[in-house]
């Protein structure tokens, strides 16, 4: 008699569980017939409070243990890239591990699109944090909806600036496009209540540029004799001779000045107060100060190696502790699942030594970032008048031992 094969039995699973727990929190699921299956086995239209959205997502789901790996679950892309990366409708993965009957997710979708088309990964990576149960949906269906949202009215000029210049944009944040004469792009992005802006140029391969108003005409106006020009004080800060604009992007940028500054003051004119420095009213300091970004993950580096030296198990400690959080940025499971996919960048960490390494040249940058994944919660960045080791504070994972106890052999 013929039989069914068990690879179908665990498949059917799989979908099964996940279209019961969606439907179970009143989504709407549409199963795509297994004739017509290119990469998608499913259909989810997100509901709000019983109101039908017209937020929806494609899933790809799998099931079975041959998807494991030993830190999470790969999905492998095939053929499926370009439908995957570059369609209207984001697509995630979703694996159903049947010894735990567990549910684990990721964004297909963005994984693709932040390796580029040039540098296409063979295997979507999933997380172990990125569980999805009744605890985890609400902070699943958030993250979805925002993802489908960003290719809506501004957000979609957002993303596209950013995916062109591989930058995050806030919704908050100030951002203008002016495309020259010779169809270089150049993007102009302030913070609200920054004096700072950010100039990113396609000509100079979007490398950031710090300027001011004060900085952006150094080289236009008049220096007052006997005083010093001030723009010279903050050597981190452009002139456009340094960034080699004409006349016409000058002024583009100054009227992007003009355009930001009503909503960077305050009511009556005075600049607004940052609400995290440490001489400001806020308990945590802001990720604001102009600290140049290669200081902080040399510093930041130096702190996890002293800690690892001291406590050789930290790594592992942490890990087991991040395993148990159930309150991750769903953004952060993201970048876990892509990175964890690669087992050499996973052994690197888990190898992670002093005597292996010494500066940040020494790690390549996804290594660092996983080790940073693992071991750090947060990292905050106070005002650029602080020294170093006030300025950046981490919060660990797994806390500093107090000064009196000795520290784990």
């Amino acid at each position: 008699m013929p039989k069914i094969p068990k690879g179908r039995r665990v498949g059917q699973a799989a979908v099964n569980a996940l279209r019961s727990l969606l439907e179970e929190h009143d989504h709407i699921v549409q199963e795509i017939s297994g004739q017509n299956d290119f990469g998608e086995d499913l259909y989810v239209t997100f509901t709000d409070d019983g109101d039908v959205t017209s937020d929806t997502i494609k899933v790809q789901v799998k099931g079975g243990d041959s998807w494991r790996r030993a830190n999470g679950y790969a999905v492998p892309v095939d053929r499926h890239h370009d439908t995957w990366s570059e369609g209207n409708i984001p697509v995630y993965c979703v694996v159903y591990d049947p010894s735990g009957k567990n549910l684990y997710w990721a964004n297909a979708t963005q994984q693709l699109r932040s390796h580029g088309s040039f540098n296409a990964p063979r295997f979507i990576g999933i997380s172990p944090n990125s569980m999805l149960d009744d605890s985890t949906m609400d902070s699943f269906v958030s993250q979805a909806r925002r993802y489908v949202g960003r290719y809506r009215g501004r957000q979609a000029v957002l993303t596209h600036l950013g995916e062109m210049s591989g930058t995050e944009f806030d919704p908050a944040d100030h951002v203008l496009h002016f495309v020259n004469g010779n169809d270089d792009d150049l993007i102009f992005w302030k913070r609200p209540g920054d004096a700072v802006a950010t100039l990113l140029l396609s000509a100079h391969d979007w490398e950031p540029a710090w300027v001011t108003l004060e900085s952006l005409m150094r080289s236009e106006l008049p220096v007052p004799e006997g005083s010093e020009d001030p723009g010279l004080q903050d050597p981190d800060l452009c002139t456009a001779e340094d960034l080699e604009l004409d006349r016409t992007e000058i002024m583009w940028v100054v009227a992007c000045f003009s355009s930001t500054r009503p909503a960077g003051n305050g009511p009556e004119g005075e600049p607004v107060e940052c609400e995290g420095c440490p001489d400001c009213t806020g308990e945590e300091p802001k990720e604001h100060g102009r600290i140049e970004a290669d200081v902080i993950h040399a510093y930041v580096l130096n702190c996890m190696l002293d800690r690892i030296e001291a406590e050789p198990d930290l790594v592992q400690r942490s890990i087991l502790a991040m395993r148990e959080e159930t309150a991750l940025e769903p953004d952060i499971i993201a970048e876990l699942g892509t990175l964890e996919t690669d087992p050499r960048i996973v052994r690197r960490v888990n190898k992670l030594s002093r005597a292996k390494v010494t500066t940040v040249d020494d790690i390549e940058p996804e290594a660092y970032r996983l080790a940073v994944l693992y071991l750090i919660q947060c990292i905050y960045v106070g005002g650029p008048s602080l020294p170093l080791d006030e300025q950046v504070r981490i919060v660990w994972r797994i806390p500093e031992p107090p000064a009196s106890e000795p520290r784990a052999p």
